[in-house]
């Protein structure tokens, strides 16, 4: 017998997909109408092309373009430092957020600057500079490996480096240990404001594909969301186990993962640099990532201190944390996608974001205060420390 609270109610799903249909056919008609009701755009074609990515090989100069303008694009000539050249693709008009990949057939010389002017089929010129020319890396497992080693040079072994602290940590006063964790903060902090600045500049660099600044924002808050859910289930698993992690070895983890997160994108950069050669490998490069990133390593170990994690547990932070960075350089070495770049480094600002957030009730002294003069000078130091170290890495 059927409930009377139910009696005449149609199922809600049958209502929705209902609802889903109205608005799909109201949707279809007002596109069609629309379209043939209003008058056509005056003025000349709106044409914006976007260099994504240059590869540089003996003899040809390798575009990879995207359309971002709302009009189609055809290239019709290429000219190289005002001389035509020939090219081979591109051979059908681009259509919006379209991509094609355009070789073109010119002697370039290593070191020197170029200019590449693409001229549409309306007459418009969209140019592109090269500052100084440098041959591509050919993708392969020499280049893997390089970017491998690599990416343990300044991920994974400064954040060890850094955790090698613990012992120091555990014999520290209450005060002290506020401090580390006020200390961290500001870590965290000058990492969230030096990826959102190099995010929105690679996203300028993008051209405007795919919303350009609004991916570093979409990235940021979509990690922010993921990490509040991985924060949410450790919490239920804690409380619903017994001998389950104390909330140190949760926000331990936290701080692991984003960071990693951050170094993920930080390895792209890298990567990304030394694909178009602006990156200087050498001992300075090393010995200032590890001052930069050990830093990190003592961010992760801070919760930990009243704490006997074990060897393999501090290992896996350590491998979470610093391991992003080897596989963010292999895909900016190998990829090398503003776009995909600046979406990762607002990954890594809403991780941070949401760490930032779960170590501020650490922060609280006995009596409730949260802004006291260690939690300043902690945070202060950790601004300062951040700049200083960051000023030894060029990249």
């Amino acid at each position: 017998m059927t409930a009377p609270g139910l009696r005449g109610r149609a199922p809600i799903a049958a209502i929705a997909v209902a609802a889903v249909v109205v608005v799909a056919i109201a949707l279809t008609a007002l596109a069609v109408l629309g379209s043939r009701s209003l008058p056509e755009r005056t003025g000349p074609p709106v044409e914006e092309l976007a260099v994504e990515r240059v590869i540089l090989s003996p003899g040809i100069i390798e575009l990879t373009l995207r359309n971002t303008g709302p009009d189609p694009v055809q290239v019709a000539q290429i000219a190289v430092n005002d001389v035509y050249a020939g090219f081979t693709g591109a051979t059908e008009p681009l259509g919006r957020l379209d991509k094609e990949i355009v070789r073109v057939d010119y002697p370039w010389s290593e070191g020197q600057p170029y200019t590449l002017s693409m001229l549409t089929s309306t007459g418009a010129v969209i140019e592109h500079e090269i500052p100084a020319a440098v041959e591509s890396p050919t993708a392969g497992t020499r280049l893997l490996a390089l970017m491998a080693l690599l990416g343990t040079y300044v991920g994974i072994i400064p954040v060890a480096l850094g955790m090698v602290f613990l012992p120091v940590l555990r014999r520290a006063r209450r005060r002290v240990i506020r401090g580390l964790m006020a200390l961290t903060v500001g870590l965290l902090a000058f990492l969230a404001i030096d990826a959102t600045i190099e995010g929105l500049d690679l996203a300028a660099a993008s051209g405007g594909a795919f919303g350009g600044p609004l991916l570093v924002i979409l990235g940021a808050g979509l990690a922010f969301l993921a990490l509040t859910a991985v924060d949410r289930f450790l919490k239920s698993r804690g409380s619903e186990q017994t001998g389950a992690e104390p909330d140190g070895g949760r926000l331990a983890l936290m701080i692991a993962i984003g960071i990693g997160l951050h170094n993920l994108g930080e390895g792209l950069a890298i990567g990304s640099a030394y694909a178009v050669g602006e990156l200087a490998l050498g001992a300075a490069l090393v010995v200032g990532f590890a001052l930069h990133n050990t830093t990190e390593g003592l961010a992760i170990v801070a919760p930990l201190a009243h704490q006997r994690p074990s060897l393999i547990r501090l290992l896996g932070l350590g491998l979470l944390a610093g391991g992003p960075a080897v596989l963010g350089a292999a895909l900016g070495a190998s990829v090398n996608d503003a776009a995909l770049a600046s979406a990762l480094f607002g990954v890594g600002v809403g991780a941070i974001i949401q760490v930032i957030i779960q170590l501020a009730p650490s922060l609280r002294s006995r009596t409730g205060n949260l802004l006291d003069p260690t939690v300043a000078g902690g945070v202060a130091a950790g601004l300062l420390v951040m700049y200083a170290t960051g000023l030894l890495v060029a990249v």
